[in-house]
């Protein structure tokens, strides 16, 4: 995609002009809420759903909610403005976010780029790997978990240190009661053929959009979806767990630690539910991924 553009402050600007004051609290502090979608067949996923978490979130830092309503036109805009740039069988990530800005006067953007299905298109087939981090999800005596924010030096950190016992790995933090949280940019689930979906509590993590559709898919197909606190051994000893987000959709974990989870292969819940995800989204989510990442289809 060429001659793409940028939402700032109430004016569409070429995309590589973006940028914000150093002294912006979004720079110096974090002080940035934010939301990324995607596109299906060129159509915004699940906006509305994103846009209202925003509200939520400039609420709990004192960013005026109007902003949320100014940054949902400016997403649909986005959308109009760079469909005729698509590739075909390509889709893009849209970026909102606002900070309190310099001055009194919000910072208000969106952007977006083509998805970078090359970084996880195989992991469709051949899942992944997370370690369980020493560091731990924020308490809401820092921030509450529902506030989707870019102060994420622990998901950094938990990544890293995932990262040196595997490459490519993915960390797993746990809450500060020591139970399953959130993997660093999605949500974690477990799957239990006798028992279904099973899910944290959503009050103590971020309420994904994604894990929101997941259980709407799940019950429109009599799969039970459970919320309860999880410990490690129920996620070691879980037949399946998947990790829930907006690029990726649904990706199957396959080993957890350097042990296999399950099979150690996706397993059949998992290619349910993303059967499922397809005829939602109206597109093959994991075919889309490998063929714009260059992989060829596996075989069976």
């Amino acid at each position: 995609m060429n001659a793409r553009q940028a939402y700032l402050n109430g004016a569409w600007i070429a995309d590589d002009g973006l940028a914000i004051p150093v002294g912006d609290p979004g720079f110096a502090l974090g002080v940035t809420v934010t939301e990324r979608l995607r596109t299906f067949n060129g159509a915004v996923w699940r906006q509305a759903e994103h846009v209202r978490r925003l509200r939520r979130s400039a609420e709990i830092v004192g960013i005026p909610v109007e902003v949320a309503d100014e940054l949902d036109h400016a997403i649909t805009e986005y959308r109009s403005r760079h469909e005729p740039l698509r590739e075909a069988g390509d889709d893009v990530a849209i970026v909102a976010f606002a900070t309190p800005g310099v001055g009194g006067e919000p910072t208000r953007c969106v952007h977006g780029f083509p998805l970078a299905f090359g970084g996880w298109a195989h992991q469709f087939a051949d899942g992944v790997s997370v370690y369980l981090s020493d560091h731990r999800q924020t308490p809401d005596s820092c921030w509450p978990a529902e506030l989707k924010c870019r102060s994420r030096m622990h998901y950094f950190l938990a990544d890293q240190q995932a990262r040196r016992c595997e490459p490519g790995a993915r960390a797993i933090l746990l809450d500060q009661d020591g139970f399953v949280g959130e993997a660093s940019t999605a949500n974690v689930v477990l799957y239990n053929e006798g028992e279904g979906i099973v899910s944290p509590i959503i009050a103590k993590v971020l309420p994904g959009v994604s894990v929101a559709v997941l259980r709407e898919l799940a019950n429109a197909r009599g799969v039970p979806f459970i919320e309860r606190d999880l410990t490690i051994d129920e996620l070691r000893a879980a037949d399946e767990v998947w990790l829930a987000s907006t690029s990726i959709c649904l990706l199957p974990v396959v080993r957890c630690d350097g042990r296999p989870i399950g099979s150690g292969v996706p397993g059949a819940g998992y290619q349910r539910m993303l059967l499922a995800w397809n005829e939602a989204a109206g597109r093959d989510i994991a075919e889309q991924a490998r063929r714009r990442a260059g992989i060829a289809t596996p075989a069976g």
